[in-house]
């Protein structure tokens, strides 16, 4: 079967559904043509090495990948952004009219909306199926982050959402709770799966590094807190629990390991608080995460109190789970209804800092087997439910379902 994998970035960019996604479609027996754009994300200038050109053709492991042409741009000018995602849309529209092979189904990765606008134009004209993939829920996305804030544009997207969604085949969404919005916006149940994201598996199990310079001694008790310091993470919750601990346990320490536009704020806050057990990191290359997430006692997921985050799962939740620790989940509804049915952890009320706190000493004052049993949950669970293999299996079904049909 011949799939057309639509996604406006792909390697060397920083993705999710990338080359690890396409390598394991062939592995399972699939021709994949990647359709994808000249690398610029997130920088929004070009990769070293490549030059913008009408059509390029390489070969990645094995996965054949067609870039086209678009307008590198990723700053946070509007106009900009607009042109950015237009234009790849309008190569893809062309491309895949005019000069694909046929395909049998039409993968299509959302975001941005415009690759689900030229997917069903390409379905419309070349009656190809199409599986749609949801991993950020427009217009709700746009609006809590403060990209888009005007109500008459927010109703624009969703308006086209809404029109993508009815001419596309089937759509895959990360969460159930991804799912029950679409449902109530009136999209048939019948037409949704979910489908849990996976990890970088590699750099999680098969990880190689040193650890970090001034990491916390031997019987210490560190809860590690990897990834973007934005203001979604909400940190300062963190940092007030951080605050409740210390004279309670002395030896559990906070680390927080990348960097964000909050970064240097908390760093500073914990330093006029003298949060003597709160360390700071700079972020690590992927190839090292994996040994030092596994240095760690427990590790902490968090996001601010919002309606879209109830319904979203973290990616560095199935990261965590992958390495196999107990999990300080302070996220409320779908993720830690996740950490729930696997039991590998516990949870806290997001942004409750008491809370948290709770979680923190729950956890350190567990048995050294009580946490190797939440452990070994984690990893069986990740690995029955949510590894690279499970759900490249799962799209697979899909696909062939789909294109049956057509």
């Amino acid at each position: 079967m011949r799939v057309l994998l639509l996604t406006q970035w792909f390697d060397p960019e920083p993705t999710f559904k990338g080359l690890v996604f396409a390598r394991e479609l062939l592995k399972q027996g699939f021709d994949v043509e990647v359709v994808t754009g000249f690398p610029n994300y997130p920088g929004g200038k070009l990769y070293p090495g490549y030059k913008i050109k009408s059509i390029q053709r390489e070969e990645i492991d094995g996965v054949q990948i067609t870039r086209l042409p678009l307008y590198p741009s990723h700053n946070q000018s509007a106009i900009g952004r607009v042109a950015n995602y237009f234009s790849f849309a309008a190569s893809v529209f062309v491309y895949g009219i005019f000069k694909s092979k046929r395909s049998d189904v039409i993968y299509a990765y959302h975001p941005p909306l415009t690759v689900g606008i030229a997917a069903c134009f390409i379905r419309f004209f070349r009656n190809v199926p199409v599986v749609y993939d949801i991993q950020d829920m427009w217009p709700d996305t746009l609006r809590v982050t403060g990209m888009i804030s005007n109500p008459r544009v927010l109703d624009i997207v969703a308006w086209i959402c809404a029109i993508v969604y009815r001419y596309v085949d089937h759509i895959v969404v990360l969460s159930p709770g991804f799912k029950r919005l679409l449902i109530e916006r009136g999209v048939p149940a019948g037409k949704i799966e979910v489908i849990y994201n996976w990890c970088d598996e590699a750099s999680m199990v098969n990880s190689s590094g040193d650890l970090l310079q001034d990491y916390p001694k031997d019987g210490m008790f560190t809860i590690i807190f990897a990834g973007n310091m934005g203001k979604a993470q909400a940190l300062d919750a963190v940092l007030d629990a951080a605050e409740i601990i210390r004279d309670k346990a002395a030896e559990i320490h906070f680390v927080f390991i990348g960097g964000g536009v909050e970064a240097e704020r908390l760093k500073r806050l914990a330093k006029e608080r003298s949060l003597d057990n709160v360390i700071f990191f700079q972020a690590v290359p992927m190839r090292a995460i994996g040994t030092i997430l596994n240095k760690a006692d427990a590790l902490l997921v968090h996001l601010r109190k919002d309606p879209l985050f109830t319904i979203t799962i973290p990616s560095k939740t199935q990261a965590y789970m992958a390495v196999g620790k107990p999990l300080l989940m302070a996220v409320d509804g779908d993720a830690a209804d996740l950490v729930k049915e696997a039991g590998c952890g516990v949870i806290a009320e997001s942004e409750n800092s008491i809370a948290i706190a709770d979680a923190a000493l729950k956890i350190f004052s567990m048995s050294n087997s009580e946490r190797e049993s939440m452990a070994v949950k984690s990893r069986d669970y990740y690995r029955n439910k949510l590894s690279l293999q499970v759900g490249v299996r799962r799209f697979g079904e899909i696909f062939n379902r789909i294109a049956s049909k057509s």
